[in-house]
């Protein structure tokens, strides 16, 4: 199925429609894998399995810095200067990679210990893949770049069924239900999402230096990325991590299921995030006006939002019994709210990375501010899972407002400039 809708003639589909149409597909498959976890191994269990997921999660965010810098670069970059870039980025990632694998390796007993798991083995055997997402996100990166969506969609597609049908199958031909078993199927996935690879852009002979120019861009937007992903990091998983560090098992595992459905917005929006900025980019290098492209997004993502957010307030118990079950009905009533929580994030985020993409840093601080904001309210007042929701409002709400008023007064200033 998945193939024939890849095989699909271009004058019938576009490449962005078509790129569009995977994700939905691969975040669709995704939903199934964590629903069935949540089934299967029930709240306790699962919320070790949620551990996993979010330090997957955590991963790609860090992966995500190089996958976005190769990505804009692989805009603005062309022929040799292109390759000897290329070719340095996966060198670096490839490091930073297996240098991340080896701390969670190392430190395995110590992760055990702060996120009261069952074992310290799943965080050994996720560290052993480590190295080999980053190279996976570097080539990803090229495809976005160059706007290669039927490969990029391949890419992601590979990764999602492999997980999915290696970890199932796993567990119900095997009757293994541990959270090794869990580790095994995320990383053996790594191993798929390579594919395609494009062997073109790698040079094994040394590349040259780029220009001093060039590389004060790169080593710019890495690190203003760099912080940015930090921010995500810290919004978008945070929470997961502190309700398993101060709560019981059960209501840890209750609140991953929650923040799972609520989150379908988020995962929504960031297929939006990888058209927005090679698009953002290639207009700035035209010369063209860019807002436009902002303002179709956020339409997008705003009109998204509000139909979960009223299916979420509607049918709480409905929504939590068709996709978790009947032990983690007692999430129903905070459903709507986290989902208010997350669809202010996403929107929040379409404007930051459209800000990223100009080179403009102002509102990539703000995400930083209210992230270490969310996290510090949850970390004084968790008395209940319903007053940690109440918390990430807020701060979402806060980080919401700021963007807006700035976007705003930035557009009444390049208009007075102009």
């Amino acid at each position: 199925m998945i193939q024939s809708i890849l095989n699909l003639r271009t004058k019938k589909i576009a490449p962005e429609q078509l790129f569009m149409l995977s994700v939905l597909i691969v975040n669709g498959g995704n939903y199934i894998y964590n629903l069935i976890l949540g089934r299967v191994l029930g709240p306790e269990q699962f919320a070790d399995a949620a551990v996993l997921i979010t330090f997957l999660l955590v991963l790609s965010f860090v992966a995500m810095t190089f996958q976005l810098v190769t990505a804009k670069f692989s805009v603005l970059f062309e022929h040799k200067v292109f390759q000897d870039f290329i070719t340095k980025v996966y060198k670096q990632a490839g490091i930073v990679g297996l240098l991340l694998g080896l701390l969670i390796i190392v430190f395995a007993s110590q992760l055990q210990h702060i996120f009261n798991t069952s074992s310290s083995v799943m965080f050994i055997i996720f560290g052993c893949g480590v190295p080999l997402y980053f190279l996976m996100s570097v080539n990803r990166g090229a495809f976005q770049g160059k706007k290669a969506y039927k490969p990029l969609s391949l890419t992601y597609q590979a990764e999602m069924l492999s997980r999915l049908l290696i970890t199932l199958g796993l567990i119900y031909l095997f009757n293994l239900q541990s959270s090794a078993v869990i580790a095994i199927g995320i990383v053996l996935s790594f191993v798929f999402g390579m594919f395609p690879f494009n062997v073109k852009h790698i040079r094994f002979k040394k590349p040259q230096a780029l220009s001093q120019d060039y590389s004060k861009q790169i080593k710019r937007f890495f690190l203003l990325t760099a912080f940015y992903e930090l921010t995500q990091i810290i919004i978008n998983n945070s929470d997961i991590l502190l309700v398993k560090h101060y709560f019981e098992s059960y209501e840890a595992g209750l609140y991953a299921s929650l923040a799972l459905i609520g989150r379908m917005v988020y995962f929504i929006a960031w297929m939006f995030v990888m058209l927005l900025l090679p698009a953002v980019v290639e207009l700035k290098k035209e010369g063209k006006e860019t807002a436009s492209v902002l303002f179709k997004y956020v339409g997008y993502i705003a009109i998204i939002s509000a139909l979960i957010v009223l299916s979420c307030l509607s049918f709480p118990e409905l929504i939590i019994k068709l996709l978790f079950g009947e032990s983690y009905l007692a999430m129903a009533p905070l459903l709507w709210k986290y989902a208010i929580a997350t669809s202010m994030f996403a929107i929040s985020n379409i404007f930051a990375y459209y800000y990223l993409s100009l080179d403009q840093y102002i509102p990539v601080i703000f995400s930083g501010v209210f992230g270490m904001l969310q996290m510090l309210l949850v970390v004084f007042y968790h008395d209940s899972l319903e007053q940690v929701v109440h918390m990430q409002i807020i701060a979402m709400l806060c980080l919401l407002t700021i963007q807006i008023i700035f976007f705003i007064y930035n557009s009444k200033r390049t208009r007075l400039k102009a």
